[in-house]
């Protein structure tokens, strides 16, 4: 306010100058002599009027940058909640894992990219005698644990998604057939290592069975779901806690 009072202020005083200045020159030049009236008149008028039309003026453009202000406040912070909820609505709500679509969106993005990589197929183990034994919310505690092991067994970078009840989905990004395995073995072992204890200090065996495949050029998603869905197969009916590689797509094909 006090800026814009000033700056009337200023612009009103300007008016009254080129009033006299120009009072002065006309005035005379047509035969009529500068009286009081003419003094008041020429200082009083531009005073009033110039410093109320400046004073709305600046109000008025005062008031359209804050309004301009707050409209590129309330845009910033409307992205930043659709961002918020974009990302919520990819994830998955109890392991924060990208949802099944979201995870082979990705995993489709990642083969579009490069087509080197490996994708896996991890399954916990006889989860469903968990839940008839314990109940369903102790079975979500051990899949958040087996969740943990996961992403404690992958790389940075590496994409991860839970794409069933039990079942998730890792793509190794960029990973070789020996990365591949490495990974694997080490997602294997750590859930093997968790010792989860629901009840009664008695510890309940968590163990995944893992299959995969090293992605082969111009091979799409779905093919690769097939390919790693049969090493996961194998590695059920093989005994379970077992990981399984697929090496070579197009002769599993």
């Amino acid at each position: 306010m006090n800026s814009i009072i000033l700056k009337s202020a200023a612009i009103a005083f300007a008016s009254v100058a080129a009033s006299l200045l120009l009072t002065l020159i006309i005035v005379p030049a047509l035969g009529f002599p500068v009286n009081r009236t003419i003094w008041l008149s020429s200082t009083l008028c531009p005073l009033v009027l110039a410093w109320v039309a400046c004073a709305s003026t600046f109000w008025q453009s005062d008031r359209l940058k804050n309004a301009h202000r707050e409209l590129a406040r309330a845009h910033a912070q409307l992205a930043a909640a659709h961002r918020r909820l974009s990302e919520k609505a990819s994830r998955d709500d109890m392991t924060g894992m990208l949802n099944r679509e979201s995870f082979f969106a990705a995993l489709d993005g990642s083969r579009r990219k490069s087509d080197r990589g490996a994708l896996l197929i991890i399954d916990a183990d006889h989860f469903k005698k968990i839940n008839d034994s314990f109940g369903h919310l102790t079975g979500d505690d051990a899949l958040l644990l087996i969740a943990s092991a996961i992403e404690r067994g992958v790389r940075s970078g590496d994409v991860l998604g839970r794409i069933g009840g039990e079942e998730f989905g890792a793509f190794l990004v960029g990973a070789t057939e020996q990365e591949a395995k490495r990974v694997a073995e080490r997602i294997r072992r750590e859930v093997e290592l968790i010792r989860f204890r629901p009840v009664d200090e008695r510890t309940i065996p968590l163990t995944v069975s893992i299959g995969g495949t090293v992605c082969g050029e111009d091979v799409n998603v779905s093919e690769l779901m097939r390919a790693a869905d049969r090493r996961l197969y194998q590695a059920k009916h093989g005994g379970r806690n077992l990981t399984i590689l697929d090496t070579d797509i197009s002769a599993a094909a």
